[in-house]
């Protein structure tokens, strides 16, 4: 099952693994790609996985969120990137550039002092109460994130995926926490997921109806206990699933939380197979109603988890992050059956500023 091709509006990809974008601290200062994130990611295709999904990319200098992190801001950026890609298709995988913005987790800078949101509402991790973004603006983002999509087509990427998770922009805007506004972005379940519609809506008008747009959505913000009344999780994001996937949306990554929730994004020990899979529940849910492959991230560390979320429809992919760090060659391993469950231990030591890697010591 696992090594059953998947047809995903076009895309042919081979297997039904993905690896999630990850930041790497691999890019330029301003944000070009270079030759170590095309090594990354070759390895990652010579090893088949079936679908590669970049670390995120910032499409305005003002969204930047991390030091060293990729962007698709600017037309330079494509000549580099077409290397990339040549170098993940020529092992047959597939590769997605996810683009993003960081919205109230944009660095603050110099040259860039101030945070763009929905709305000004303040990050209790940092202390800090973004600007409220003006109509103006909220275009400005909007043509931003088509411009990226039309650069990524031209690199050859096989598609974009939109960033709509972890506290970024686009999922600032989808949820009630960081949402309050009153225009045509705010309000109702609608109205708050129109930004993400407007982006696709102006992408189709640059590279046509054909060309991949996926998702990576919040399904939930995370509160435990759901200590805030205004707040993302279920139903409300399943039927934001829904909406995206009416709309031209070609798949839907789950994932969820935001920093202020705590320890809800990169869990830490999770030794056990009832600790895997946290968004298992969510991806079945979406998957009932959506028309649309779901792809679920999110602690899958082992073989036979796998294939229970497989066999029994909680997704139709299954995408690993860590796992891939510490093994990019997880699912050569896999198809071999030279294993059954992934060395990584989910201990987070792989953020490492100087270039994503396994720093775990196996030998204690």
């Amino acid at each position: 099952m696992f090594f059953e091709p998947i047809n995903i509006a076009g895309i042919e990809i081979p297997n039904r693994f993905v690896r999630s974008a990850t930041h790497e601290w691999m890019a330029e200062p301003d944000g070009t790609p270079t030759s170590r994130i095309g090594d990354l990611y070759e390895e990652l295709a010579r090893n088949e996985v079936g679908l590669i999904i970049t670390g995120y990319a910032y499409v305005n200098p003002k969204g930047k969120s991390d030091h060293l992190q990729q962007g698709i801001y600017d037309d330079r950026f494509i000549e580099p990137y077409k290397k990339i890609v040549a170098r993940v298709h020529q092992h047959g995988s597939k590769i997605v550039i996810q683009i993003a913005h960081g919205g109230r987790q944009t660095m603050i800078t110099a040259q860039n002092p101030y945070m763009l949101a929905p709305s000004a509402i303040v990050d209790t991790t940092k202390g800090i109460t973004p600007e409220e973004m003006t109509e103006k603006e909220v275009l400005e983002t909007i043509e931003n994130f088509a411009q990226a999509a039309r650069r990524a087509k031209e690199a050859g990427f096989d598609g974009v995926q939109l960033h709509c998770a972890h506290g970024f922009l686009l999922s600032n805007f989808i949820s009630p926490y960081t949402n309050r506004r009153k225009d045509r972005w705010g309000g109702s379940t609608e109205k708050r997921t129109q930004v993400v519609l407007d982006i696709i809506s102006r992408t189709r008008e640059l590279v046509g109806h054909e060309y991949p747009i996926l998702v990576k959505l919040n399904v939930t913000d995370g509160f435990k206990p759901r200590s805030h009344k205004r707040t993302l999780d279920a139903p409300e994001s399943i039927e934001i699933a829904k909406i995206l996937s009416d709309n031209g949306v070609c798949a839907i990554e789950v994932s969820g939380g935001i920093a202020e929730a705590g320890d809800e994004l990169f869990r830490t020990n999770i030794d056990l197979p009832e600790k895997e899979a946290y968004y298992r529940d969510y991806a079945k849910k979406i998957k009932e109603k959506v028309t649309v492959p779901v792809i679920l991230v999110g602690g899958i560390r082992s073989k036979h988890v796998m294939e229970t979320l497989l066999k029994e429809s909680y997704t139709d992919m299954i995408s690993l992050c860590r796992p891939l760090i510490c093994e990019p060659d997880l699912v050569i391993k896999l198809k071999n059956m030279e294993t059954e469950v992934a060395k990584c231990v989910s201990c987070n030591l792989c953020s490492d500023e100087s270039g994503i890697k396994c720093n775990y010591n196996f030998s204690r």
